[in-house]
């Protein structure tokens, strides 16, 4: 079968027997020149094999032989076959999501640490169409449903200048979800590209905790850049559901604001990274202490005196006030202090982890055709994101079940 074997492999594992009972509940006992399996088939070929358009596929399914007979087609089927059926699906993007989610519970049983290691961003998803901006009605040219949105990007120079980008487009933006170790989507949303990401985050969550409280019982690292930085979130990945939360921090301190002094401390203070100071008490000489790690039990982070930790002099250490650690409780700032202290080599490991998403975002714009597309819509937008989804998890399972681990990403990999 040749290249025809990564679209088997797809095939044999999509779990959608009931989408393909509906739908053919409701074609009903009409003409039936063109199967609703094998137009579902040609459908899941058009994303296996990276064509860009409906007429792209047509073209491909009247010349292949071999595909046709793979999909399940006696003759390659019409543009207004193919364009019905396209509708049809934009009724199923429940059913198209329920596929989804079970995928992501047979990945949960293939794979013991699935999930342990989760990552967030969101997508920007442009349209080519044009904006509504004369408020006319949908006529397939224009993009009713999107809007404008934003992305800022900051940061410092060498020479120690700020610099900052800000990305404009129209269109939609994807929230999604991965696992960090397979760089796999487990969680994923749809919306206009105004709608901003943190409070996305939150309707994520929920959706993981009607779907897969599995899954949230078996992560134990979240992590997300700092557009997502925010009290709100940390404490809730923290406090309900026993995520340590690896999310940048941007600085919402006043212009001159340095250190702040640690509650209830003379010497200790700390900055908005989370990096904590103490003071000699003769000299007035400023040292950063050492992590002395997470203690769950008073939910509190431990640091060692520097002269102790690492045997330097202190002309104070004697009269000191810090003796040999403190503890900083995560209530004396819950966006700074997270369990796993941001001035550890820990976290800084943790968050690089976060790179796993940007190769899928990579993945979905450069392999499954969202770079350069003409959907129009947000129900087709996200019927579209849905089925490139499912089709990225089907053939991850279906390289597992084949003993194909280290190609469980590859959607273009001959078998």
């Amino acid at each position: 079968m040749g290249d025809l074997e990564r679209l088997q492999l797809v095939m044999e594992s999509m779990p959608d027997e009931d989408l393909m009972r509906r739908l053919e509940r409701e074609r009903g006992f009409g003409r039936d020149d063109y199967p609703v399996r094998a137009m579902w088939n040609g459908i899941l070929a058009g994303i296996v094999f990276q064509h860009p358009s409906a007429e792209s596929l047509l073209r491909e399914l009247k010349r292949n032989g071999q595909l046709r007979l793979l999909c399940g087609f006696d003759k390659a089927p019409t543009s207004w076959a193919l364009s019905r059926f396209l509708r049809k699906l934009l009724k199923m993007e429940n059913e198209i999501t329920a596929i989804f989610d079970q995928m992501v519970n047979e990945l949960m049983a293939l794979l013991p640490d699935f999930g342990k290691h989760l990552a967030i961003d969101g997508k920007k998803l442009p349209t080519h169409a044009r904006p509504n901006k004369e408020k006319k009605a949908d006529d397939g040219r224009r993009d009713t449903d999107a809007d404008f949105g934003k992305k800022v990007y900051r940061g410092k120079r060498e020479d120690g200048t700020m610099w900052e980008k800000v990305v404009s487009w129209f269109g939609y933006r994807l929230h999604l979800v991965v696992d960090s170790k397979y760089e796999l989507p487990v969680a994923f949303n749809v919306t206009r590209a105004s709608l901003g990401e943190a409070p996305q985050a939150h309707a994520l969550l929920d959706n993981m905790e009607n779907k897969h409280p599995d899954l949230l019982r078996r992560c134990k690292y979240f992590t997300a850049d700092r557009g997502y930085d925010g009290s709100e979130l940390i404490c809730r990945l923290w406090d309900k559901y026993s995520i340590k939360p690896i999310i940048d921090i941007r600085n919402m301190w006043k212009d001159g604001e340095k250190t702040h002094l640690v509650e209830g401390r003379e010497n200790v203070v700390y900055d908005y990274c989370g990096n904590v100071y103490c003071y000699c008490p003769r000299t007035a000489v400023r040292k950063e202490m050492a992590y002395g790690g997470f203690e769950q039990d008073r939910e509190t982070l431990k640091y060692r005196c520097p002269a102790e930790h690492y045997g330097i002099d202190c002309a104070g250490k004697k009269t000191c006030p810090v003796g040999k650690a403190v503890r900083i409780p995560l209530s004396e700032d819950r966006r700074i202090f997270t369990p796993v202290a941001r001035s550890s080599y820990k976290w800084k490991d943790l968050y690089n982890m976060r790179s796993a998403i940007e190769r899928v975002n990579g993945r979905i714009d450069g392999v499954y055709g969202f770079e350069n597309h003409y959907i129009r819509g947000h129900r087709k937008m996200a019927v579209r994101v849905g089925l490139a989804l499912c089709v990225m998890l089907a053939m991850a399972l279906g390289r597992i079940k084949d003993n194909q681990m280290e190609n469980m990403r590859s959607l273009v990999k001959a078998v």
